[in-house]
């Protein structure tokens, strides 16, 4: 049977089913470069708009996967074990996790993406540090994996490539917040890696995808599902994103903070969710007492030693990762200041993300550029007290009418009240 791809978004337009061979024939057309970007554009608006039942996903899913190649690792002894995040503000926990878990003993084959939306990228952040490819081919891919039982890359050209196509696109055209297209480009790559075991970071709230938690819920709970229904162990954690996680916002900043977890003087809650994380990951592994193991491997500093090992065997210059200071940084700072005295209550993962993006450490059209050395430190986050002019925030950008167009934005991210507030819950639920 023929398809096109105007009958398909009229179908999904109209709240419609669409085919599993209807499916399967247009992400190949796809990948293919046979449907144009604006006809795949439309299509994901519909799927926004009127989402995939449970068949449409399984054979959106399984197209995707079998798009290109899947990963066959079966001669590592260790566990093969990933994480992954659905995307927040702040969120580098991949990069002080995988090297730790790996120490720990497990095999940590991750397959990071970069940013979408107001939210950073893992593989963005790691090209901050000069020299560092997560553009592997699968032959360096698995021999990066077996001789550090670590790598940190990006798809290969022939894992998932209908997803690496529609990824960008989405991040583009205003498409990223949809169940079923998060959890099909989640799941397809992670099953493309041929692992033993998932842990799933499912982001609740303000700088989140989903910003309610029942709808971050029913994330969690299709992934878990896709996961398990292929065989893979997989486990997820909801988690809070009403606020930035950790203290800085920015790529070249967040890989020193990383740092700064694995030399044990990380901000608390990001400390927290990678030690909650990679306990769960270990767990999946088979190994006990995951978080003193992996206190541990913070301690006597081997964790970071992995890093540095692996940055090497990625390209990247490892003097960055001793010395945090040398990284990219932007020439010009600015500061926020309280306008009253009091207790924050409120600062916005949302606002601190999107204005992050538009000095440059996100994109907002496919081909832009990031700026590795722009980003926003957070001095003040829900529940500190504050003064009338104390520092907020510090920014740091390269232009200066790019930041005045979006002062007043960022200053909207924090509120202050008379009473003292706790945090939010950092760790929400597991599932299952």
């Amino acid at each position: 049977m023929a398809y096109t791809c105007v009958e398909m978004i009229e179908t999904k337009r109209d709240g419609r089913k669409l085919t599993p061979e209807s499916i399967e024939w247009l992400l190949t057309a796809y990948t293919r470069d046979e449907v144009p970007d604006y006809q795949m554009s439309a299509l994901a608006m519909a799927i926004v708009f009127n989402g995939l039942d449970p068949e449409e996903l399984a054979a959106w899913t399984e197209a995707m996967l079998n798009s290109g190649d899947v990963m066959d690792f079966s001669g590592l002894p260790a566990p093969k074990i990933d994480k992954h995040s659905t995307g927040g503000v702040g969120d580098k926990v991949s990069i002080p996790l995988a090297p730790l878990a790996a120490v720990c003993g497990v095999a940590v084959p991750m397959m990071s993406g970069r940013g979408l939306g107001h939210t950073g990228g893992t593989l963005d952040k790691l090209e901050s540090i000069p020299g560092f490819t997560t553009r592997l081919d699968p032959v360096r891919f698995r021999e990066i994996l077996f001789d550090h039982g670590v790598v940190l890359a990006g798809q290969s050209e022939t894992i998932a490539p209908a997803d690496r196509k529609l990824y960008a696109l989405r991040d583009a055209t205003g498409t990223v917040p949809s169940i079923p297209l998060i959890a099909s480009s989640i799941m397809s790559k992670k099953l493309a890696e041929g692992l033993d075991g998932l842990v799933l970071d499912v982001k609740t709230g303000s700088g989140a995808f989903m910003k309610d938690i029942e709808r971050s819920r029913e994330l969690a709970r299709t992934m878990v599902g896709i996961g398990t229904a292929h065989g893979v162990e997989t486990v997820a954690l909801v988690t809070s994103m009403e606020q930035p996680l950790g203290r800085e916002v920015g790529n070249a900043s967040e890989i020193m903070e990383s740092v700064a977890v694995l030399r044990g003087e990380g901000p608390p809650d990001l400390v927290e969710l990678t030690l909650a994380l990679g306990e769960v990951m270990l767990e999946l592994g088979g190994i006990d007492a995951g978080a003193d193991r992996l206190r541990s491997a913070i301690e006597d500093g081997s964790g970071l030693e992995k890093l540095v090992e692996v940055a090497e065997a990625h390209g990247g210059d490892p003097s960055v990762l001793r010395d945090p200071d040398l990284l990219p940084r932007a020439p010009n700072e600015d500061v926020m200041s309280a306008a009253q005295s009091g207790y924050v209550t409120r600062c916005d993962a949302l606002v601190v993300g999107s204005v992050a993006t538009r000095l440059g450490a996100g994109r907002e059209r496919k081909e832009d550029e990031i700026d590795p050395g722009v980003g926003i430190t957070l001095e003040a986050k829900i529940g500190d007290e504050v003064t009338k002019g104390s520092v907020l925030a510090r920014v740091r950008y390269r232009d200066e009418s790019v930041w005045e167009s979006h002062k007043d934005h960022l200053a909207t991210a924090w509120e202050i009240g008379p009473a003292p507030v706790a945090p939010p819950t950092l760790v929400v639920e597991r599932i299952p």
